[in-house]
């Protein structure tokens, strides 16, 4: 296999304006209406940016052809299939309709490996998105190219066997059926083209699925949808995601949670227990437990931030809350991000650990 070295370190850079025409499709693709302080869900962030390849420059797979030129941001591994491997994120500020975010990303490591199946290259990508230098998002998302299917080797997944999902022991369960309008929907909002989703010839015959293959950050978007219905909107500040088997359109998806204000755990799983996707995230709601203090920050265009920290991590600021243009209306910022403002201290507040949600 090639020395592929020389293309860790590369950098893009993009910017968009987020308008309603993209978030209004993406809340009726999940069912869901808007969060009442006017951000977006978490999951969110993956249907912008999105690849501007001109179809005469797609590959048979769907995807944007990949060469050597500087205008290819991934390199050209000569592996026919791929696929989103899992991704490690940290969010900060929730994105909102009207924001002017700006994306760079770079290509942290390339590393080849052996699988069960043959060769695999495991490509990560860094990205952060920014409004107005306020982290929104940052994550890291591993990208893995696969040879292709061997002669004769049984579709994949195997078919569901006798054994049922048990949501026993889990805080929170849903089932649902991923529908081919589910997926075509999602293909739309990412503008993903990958032929896997929606050509059930291709995904079967040329790629050795049993189906057409739900979205791997379908499936972790589905997961944060679950959390934001258990903790509330926005409620996370990490969400790592792996996924371990294709989810199958049309087949049983069972998305479970488990956890508390320290640390959650998540997957997805068919019908039969199989697991499809391991993921885990940390919440940022405080409790009684582990209370939370926000604390104004001024940065240097002389603009103030409301950053929050958990007590038992004392160095770890890690939640940039609502941009406010002076210190007169912090009041009513803390108030809206449901925090008891203590006018004697201009810099601290104790959370409400007992405010309505």
């Amino acid at each position: 296999m090639k020395d592929w070295s020389a293309w860790i370190g590369r950098r893009e850079a993009r910017q968009e304006v987020i308008v309603a025409a993209t978030v209004e499709p993406w809340l009726a693709t999940f069912d869901r209406s808007d969060p009442e302080d006017g951000s977006t869900p978490q999951g969110f962030h993956w249907s912008i940016f999105r690849p501007g390849a001109p179809t005469a420059m797609l590959g048979t797979d769907g995807h944007p052809i990949r060469d050597d030129g500087a205008s290819s941001f991934l390199p050209p591994i000569p592996l026919p299939r791929r696929m989103w491997a899992g991704s490690k994120t940290e969010f900060g500020w929730p994105l909102r309709s009207g924001d002017t975010v700006t994306r760079t990303s770079h290509i942290s490591s390339i590393a080849e490996k052996q699988g069960t199946t043959g060769r695999l290259v495991f490509v990560d990508v860094a990205h952060e998105i920014h409004t107005e230098g306020v982290m929104n998002v940052r994550e890291i998302q591993s990208i893995v190219f696969r040879e292709p299917a061997y002669a004769g080797a049984p579709p994949a997944p195997p078919p569901p066997g006798d054994g049922r999902f048990d949501p026993g022991g889990w805080d929170a369960h849903r089932m649902l059926v991923p529908s081919e309008a589910l997926l075509f929907r999602y293909s739309a909002l990412t503008f993903n083209s990958h032929r896997i989703h929606y050509d059930l010839p291709y995904a079967t015959e040329e790629e050795g699925y049993r189906g057409l293959v739900v979205h791997g950050p379908l499936t972790a978007t589905l997961l944060l949808d679950l959390a934001a219905r258990h903790f509330g909107d926005n409620a996370l500040t990490r969400f790592d995601f792996r996924g371990t088997s294709p989810a199958i359109c049309g087949e049983e998806l069972h998305l479970a949670l488990r956890g508390d204000d320290d640390a959650i755990v998540l997957g997805a799983f068919a019908s039969d227990g199989r697991q499809v996707m391991a993921a885990s995230a940390a919440p940022a709601v405080a409790s009684t437990h582990n209370p939370c203090v926000v604390q104004v920050k001024r940065n240097h265009a002389n603009r103030y931030f409301i950053t929050s920290k958990r007590e038992s991590d004392p160095l770890a600021w890690t939640r940039p809350a609502r941009k406010v243009p002076s210190r007169s209306a912090q009041m009513a910022t803390v108030a809206a991000t449901r925090h008891e403002w203590n006018p004697g201290d201009s810099t601290r507040a104790r959370q409400n650990p007992t405010a309505p949600r």
